[in-house]
């Protein structure tokens, strides 16, 4: 009888979890792990309620030969997520694994398996926060000391993901335990698992973690970098789009909605697999910037009229130094530096940069002046803001691309502006046609050209039926419109430009179905390819996003004929994709042309808007 209640009194402590270590023991429960393709890190992610500090002293790696390997050990830890099993095509990694070690006491473990020509020496422990943090590279972060905080390109060559095969346990479906499958599992025996490989595709640099309600906006926390994108502004409702690229959304706040206030709800989500998207529906769209922490951990979308300034601020910093670099004929850049790390904020408009310096006190004007004299910076100013901070106002010409960089420490801002390159083509200047703008609409394809076919169905004559659409809708609201065709002919693509020149357009779209040799592809794209046709692809290609119920596939920077031989702002928009059988019949149906028609026009008010 004894050894009975000996074994019930061990089977409850452990099932219950009372064993007397657990009444004292802190424990780091981690609830997310990360691969940072950009940095080669592996991200450890805790509640917020634990430090990781005294974890971080008891580490230690152990290595491993045949196969080449190490693992580490931390201790006072419980895996709230499946265990790990990654593998690798980065860093000199090939495998990494993680995985609940043991229970009583609680350890996880994380295992390595190297290429033979990597040295685990270069295995480095820190901590961001509660984050713990495994760098694999024995380098620095991707960028040097100046990390972007701000981009007018929404595509760059610096975007990245990569495609990781992921193994995760699936736990096979099993009748309801009885009392002896309870004491088994209370003693940690294994249940039956099988492992299903999947491939995603992770997406770092910034982790949205988690989101903050103030009464002017929403406060984004996470780590790593964060970059925004040049906002976008849509109609019906009014609403101002941030994108955040290379950035992964934590599932805990992904496609939720946040009220800030009685008019104004954010919603934050993953545009793409390598871009994180925040939408403010607001009256005020024109009064929202993005304000950056000194760290640039966090992330502030506030009304900049409503902030409260004084919140800003955990220290007051001045100007120190001040200086300019001639990068390229094209590129310039502008750098400030502090005393002490600063909180700013980026108002970006068609002809102007606006940088809010919200702790700043001091500047020297003649300094200021005399550094920036000769250079496209010297229409710059800087004015008082009251109480406390200064504006930086720097006039820009007409679609120059701006960048803007925060030093790693907190304490240099610096600000490149790139010009756009003279065209030599010539320029058509638009007449005025009784005040009203004017697009010029190409209906891709036509007479022997089919375009794409699919099942007897012909990309040419759901081209004509959108951009006829397009039209209707365009006129009704005091548009111009021309129409390269309008009937089931042939054009060559000098005859679409010729058409377009004569007209004097303030705009061309050419409207064509996109085609691939993998059925399962579906999708809307818009392509631009001279620079000053970059915001009307953005506008666009926004509303189309916004409005079709399709994946998302981006803008893309083409050199196609019709969009490359024009003088005015133009783009292509892929409407769909033929090869798909589903996305076929919905491009073949009248709901998905009149809503793509709806759509593009949709941006085109919005893009006259803003001009």
């Amino acid at each position: 009888m004894k050894k009975i209640f000996i074994f019930i009194a061990l089977f409850l402590s452990i099932f219950l979890g009372l064993m007397p270590k657990a009444f004292c023991e802190e424990i780091y429960k981690i609830t997310s792990a990360n691969f940072d393709t950009a940095n080669s890190v592996v991200v450890l992610t805790a509640k917020d309620t634990i430090s990781t500090e005294n974890i971080m002293k008891d580490i230690k790696l152990v290595k491993l030969e045949n196969p080449s390997r190490a693992y580490f050990d931390i201790d006072s830890s419980i895996l709230t997520i499946p265990k790990q099993d990654w593998t690798l095509n980065t860093g000199g990694i090939k495998q990494v694994k993680i995985n609940q070690f043991s229970t009583n006491p609680n350890v996880v473990r994380c295992v390595l398996y190297f290429n033979d020509d990597y040295n685990p020496d270069n295995l480095k422990f820190f901590r961001i926060k509660n984050n713990i943090i495994i760098k694999i590279k024995n380098n620095q972060f991707s960028s040097d000391y100046f990390q972007t905080t701000y981009r007018d390109e929404h595509t760059s060559s610096s975007d990245f993901y990569e495609a990781l095969t992921v193994t995760s346990p699936v736990i096979e479906p099993t009748n309801p335990p009885n009392v002896v499958d309870q004491i088994q599992q209370a003693f940690n025996q294994p249940q039956t698992t099988q492992m299903e490989k999947k491939s995603l595709n992770l997406n770092t640099q910034f982790y949205l973690k988690n989101i903050t309600i103030k009464p002017y906006g929403i406060l984004i926390n996470g780590f790593g970098s964060a970059t925004i994108e040049k906002p976008m502004i849509l109609q019906n409702p009014t609403r101002i789009v941030y994108d955040i690229p290379n950035a992964l959304t934590s599932q805990q706040i992904r496609n939720k909605e946040f009220r800030i206030n009685a008019t104004d709800v954010a919603k934050v989500g993953q545009f793409e697999m390598n871009k994180a998207r925040i939408v403010i529906t607001t009256n005020d769209v024109n009064d929202y910037i993005p304000i950056f922490s000194s760290d640039n951990q966090s992330l502030l979308l506030a009304n900049s009229k409503k902030v409260d300034q004084n919140a800003l601020l955990s220290n007051v910093s001045d100007v120190i130094a001040y200086n300019k670099e001639r990068i390229d004929d094209q590129t310039s850049s502008m750098i400030l530096s502090f005393s002490h790390p600063v909180v700013h904020g980026i108002e970006r408009t068609n002809n102007n940069l606006n940088i809010y310096l919200y702790n700043v006190s001091k500047y020297s004007e003649e300094l200021f002046q005399s550094e920036y004299a000769n250079s496209v910076f010297a229409n710059a100013k800087i004015t008082l803001m009251p109480q406390i901070g200064m504006v930086l106002s720097i006039p820009l010409e007409n679609d120059s691309l701006v960048r803007t960089f925060l030093g790693a420490d907190g304490k240099s801002i610096k600000i490149k502006v790139k010009g756009v390159k003279k065209s030599t083509r010539q320029p058509v200047v638009s007449p005025k046609h009784n005040g009203a703008k004017t697009v010029v609409i190409d209906a891709g394809h036509g007479g022997s050209d089919y375009g794409a076919i699919r099942d007897s169905i012909n990309e040419k004559d759901i081209t004509l039926d959108v951009a006829k659409r397009l039209r209707t809708l365009l006129q009704k609201q005091g548009y111009n419109v021309i129409m390269t065709r309008d009937t089931d002919k042939y054009l060559s693509l000098q005859e679409r430009c010729d058409i377009t020149e004569a007209a004097h357009p303030d705009i061309f779209i050419s409207v064509h179905v996109n085609s691939s040799v993998k059925p399962e592809i579906t999708g809307v794209e818009t392509h631009y390819y001279h620079q000053e046709s970059l915001a009307l692809a953005q506008t666009v290609h926004a509303a189309i996003a916004s409005n079709i119920k399709s994946n998302n596939r981006g803008l893309f920077k083409s050199k196609f004929y019709v969009i490359n031989h024009t003088t005015v702002p133009a783009i292509l928009c892929e409407i769909g994709f033929i090869s798909n059988d589903t996305e076929r019949g919905q491009l073949n149906g009248d709901k998905r042309k009149q809503d793509t028609a709806k759509a593009i026009t949709e941006g085109v008010n919005n893009y006259f808007k803003q001009q």
